[in-house]
């Protein structure tokens, strides 16, 4: 009986200890923009998988494959950098795409494990552009450097997606 009891105490102090242990939880943001122009307008500007110079950070896209699920792009960054994706599904009726990241440096961007997908949705006489995405810190053990947290991977992709909707909705409010 005692060694049941202490293999039973045991257990719970291992697994009292276990609760209090926090690896990397995954992340959401959404960032929504209404634009004053056609949803085709909109659309026109992101539609092409390797083109994504509309996004301010990015100085190049380099692709191949297209419009077609596998394709995959390099963006170069105006900070240096580098991004590589690939294309998971593509539906140009409704005006979307989704994507993952396959090669980060956490220098350029701190996460792991990233998908994203960008809609265009008709709004009255505009649109709304819905991007959003789920990702891990790139630091996955526990007590991450402050660049490598949770906080600092959910700031670096939410100031992407603000002034990347920013900047779309100036380039198609233009046309």
């Amino acid at each position: 009986m005692k060694k049941i009891l202490l293999v039973v105490t045991g257990l719970l102090v291992a697994w009292t200890g276990s609760a209090f242990a926090h690896g990397p939880t995954r992340q959401k943001v959404t960032e929504t923009i209404e634009i004053n122009a056609a949803p085709a307008v909109v659309w026109g500007i992101i539609k092409d998988f390797d083109k994504g110079e509309w996004m301010p950070q990015v100085a190049g896209t380099t692709g191949t494959g297209g419009n077609e699920k596998g394709a995959t792009r390099e963006l170069k960054l105006k900070s240096g950098g580098v991004i590589k994706e690939e294309l998971k599904t593509y539906d140009a009726e409704k005006m979307t795409y989704h994507y993952k990241i396959t090669d980060v440096d956490p220098k350029v961007l701190p996460v792991a494990n990233y998908s994203s997908s960008i809609a265009v949705t008709a709004s009255g006489t505009g649109s709304t552009v819905e991007w959003n995405g789920a990702f891990y810190r790139s630091f996955m053990n526990n007590n991450p450097p402050p660049e490598e947290n949770d906080e600092a991977a959910f700031k670096a992709v939410s100031s992407i997606y603000k002034d990347g909707l920013a900047n779309l909705k100036s380039l198609a409010e233009k046309k």
